[in-house]
């Protein structure tokens, strides 16, 4: 970065390591520069990290020295985060860097390449090594869209080759492959013989992939399967809403199962379709570094929250059901964004659980760009590195938000492999969970399936960052920051 005078932690301390340094070349390893200066600054667990102490290095030429010793960006970014709390259960598992940052963006607004067949990934044996895929849902528009592959279709190989925890990264991260079928009979994987030729484009997802209006009685339910809090399809979602509002509906089923997350504020949006009663009210607390946290508490305490609203960013009025209780689908493939809706909506709603834990994040990043302030305004035009670290905890209106080992549903009912069923349909398990809860009806049948089999991975959780909750922008800039405080 050019001429960085200081970090925004002189701002705080009396003394700071490098104030007197504004002519040495901080340029002399420009994008390691960048990566340790914006986690010196933003990272959640800085104070964690002794090489990211403010007064570890005397001068910029000692920074210089150090940074030079790793031999990619890559290699320094890994070696700064907090992987670890001290009693050895995981703190950092989902801050990353990438090379282009075009693909960041992407990734944050659902786009990725694909061919249609959105999966998730078990453990086939006890001995947890040879795995298998389940079809959760076909992505319209897309190579899967137009074979002969469906929800609730098994496979064991790719391109005849077993898959197992080794190799089934490789093996499906191919730009093309064939997926070798099996039926599930009785807890038993067995091979068909059918088989399915696809490949991957580049596809942007709209996360509204289902919207129903179920009539039982005297309720009129409403049923929203969203997949992903993209920010580019907020009119959608505000869209889906409308369609609920017109048609009257008494209840509500949300369905965040594959959900993976995203942003904060399409989150808030959503709370605030869900209820719309509770308009200015906070919905969710951040809590970032101590450096930060104590300047905005003193100079801007309100950059810190997070309200519900009526309005979507572009003044759009909001759709707002007004709901005093919401039903919630969840499995362990629903983090970030969609653990934060169910937490905050808590303290205002009845909010009841259906399916499994949750993934448990419980923090959010921002996107850091190698440019005066971090954002992507006069961005070094050297290189395209980006970094999206973890910056900030949430909590809801009761201050809690401590969820790391996810949240835990009010109904326990996990998805049977063997029976699916069709999204969307009041027949669907899950769905029908909900609906007896509801109408009084009492619950479907869950007997206990012959075999359990242990959840390994989904989809969005193989891709690079796919489980996030980020912010679209931070409250201020550093370099704002500074200019106010200097």
């Amino acid at each position: 970065m050019k001429k960085i005078k200081t970090l925004l932690a002189c701002l705080f301390l009396a003394a700071f390591a490098f104030q007197g340094c504004e002519d040495m070349d901080d340029n002399a390893v420009p994008v390691n520069d960048f990566i340790w200066k914006g986690l010196n600054l933003y990272y959640l667990w800085q104070a964690d990290v002794p090489n990211l102490a403010d007064d570890r290095f005397a001068n910029q030429e000692q920074l210089n020295n150090f940074l030079e010793g790793y031999g990619s960006p890559e290699s320094l970014f890994e070696s700064l985060l907090y992987r670890h709390y001290p009693d050895g259960s995981k703190a950092d598992r989902f801050s990353v860097i990438f090379s282009d940052f075009r693909v960041l963006e992407n990734t944050l607004q659902g786009v990725s390449t694909s061919n249609g067949v959105e999966f998730g990934l078990v453990y086939a044996d006890e001995g947890m090594t040879n795995i298998f895929g389940y079809v959760r849902y076909i992505l319209p528009g897309t190579d899967a869209s137009n074979k002969n592959i469906q929800r609730g279709d098994i496979f064991y190989a790719v391109n005849g080759e077993q898959l197992t925890v080794n190799n089934y990264s490789d093996l499906l991260a191919q730009q093309a492959y064939t997926l070798y079928l099996a039926d599930y009979v009785d807890g038993n994987i067995v091979p068909n013989g059918e088989t399915v030729s696809l490949s991957k484009a580049e596809y942007a997802e709209d996360p509204v992939y289902s919207v129903k209006v179920v009539e039982n009685g005297a309720n009129k339910i409403g049923y929203l399967m969203y997949n992903g809090f993209y920010a580019n399809y907020d009119a959608t979602l505000n869209n889906a809403f409308g369609e609920l509002k017109a048609a009257g509906v008494t209840d509500l089923v949300l369905d965040l199962r594959y959900n993976g997350g995203g942003s904060i504020r399409t989150a808030t949006y959503l709370a605030s379709m869900i209820t719309g009663q509770f308009n200015g009210e906070m919905f969710a607390k951040q809590q970032w570094n101590s450096k930060l946290q104590a300047y905005y508490e003193s100079n801007n305490p309100q950059a810190l929250v997070n309200n519900f609203t009526d309005k979507l960013s572009n003044g759009t009025v909001i759709n707002s059901l007004n709901l005093n209780r919401v039903y919630i689908i969840t499995t362990a493939s629903t983090a970030s964004a969609s653990e934060l809706v169910v937490n905050c909506l808590k303290p205002y709603i009845s909010v009841t659980q259906i399916g499994d834990t949750t993934i448990g994040k419980n923090v959010g990043s921002v996107t850091l760009y190698d440019s005066p302030d971090f954002t992507k305004k006069d961005v070094d035009g050297s290189h395209r590195y980006a970094m999206q670290p973890i910056v900030l905890r949430t909590v809801n209106k009761a201050g809690f938000g401590e969820y790391s080992s996810g949240i835990v549903p009010d109904i326990q009912h996990k998805e049977s492999y063997g029976n699916l069923g069709v999204i969307g349909d009041p027949a669907e398990p899950l769905f029908a969970e909900a609906i007896g809860l509801i109408t009084g009806t009492g619950s479907p049948d869950r007997r206990r399936p012959s075999k359990e089999f242990k959840s390994f991975k989904g989809t969005k959780e193989l891709r690079r960052f796919g489980t996030e909750m980020y912010l679209e922008e931070m409250p201020e800039s550093s370099l704002g920051l500074m200019k106010q405080l200097q």
